[in-house]
């Protein structure tokens, strides 16, 4: 699968380092809670659906790593960067292994399928 990203030769030298640094550090956070847990779950305040997924995760006694930024009336642009650099819409993102599985819905249904529980066992 190929997602589509504009070209970096497509990109103006001049702002280059303005669009590699767009909240990095958020970017930097992630990944080193994805390298240091098997389960992170991001996500953001007030919003029910990163709850659920906590829920879900409690449920099963899964431990995991849960990154909360700001909340719809704020943050939205350091959460930005996180959609930006996923390709993923909305919070949460779950990464399992290292790899984003969607949101809560999507843990759900690998959970149901029996998937999540393999994944995590490896």
């Amino acid at each position: 699968m190929s997602r589509s990203i504009l070209d970096e030769a497509h990109i103006h030298p001049a702002i280059c380092q303005m669009v590699a640094g767009h909240h990095a550090d958020i970017v930097e956070e992630v990944l080193a809670a994805i390298a240091r847990n098997k389960v992170v779950v991001v996500g953001m305040a007030q919003n029910p659906f990163p709850r659920q997924a906590r829920k879900a995760l409690d449920a099963l006694g899964t431990p995991y790593k849960y990154l909360e930024y700001g909340s719809y009336l704020n943050q939205w642009r350091r959460r930005n960067a996180l959609k930006m650099w996923t390709g993923w819409p909305t919070f949460p993102m779950i990464f399992v292994n290292g790899i984003l599985i969607g949101g809560a819905s999507e843990l759900r249904r690998l959970i149901s399928s029996g998937e999540f529980s393999r994944m995590i066992a490896d």
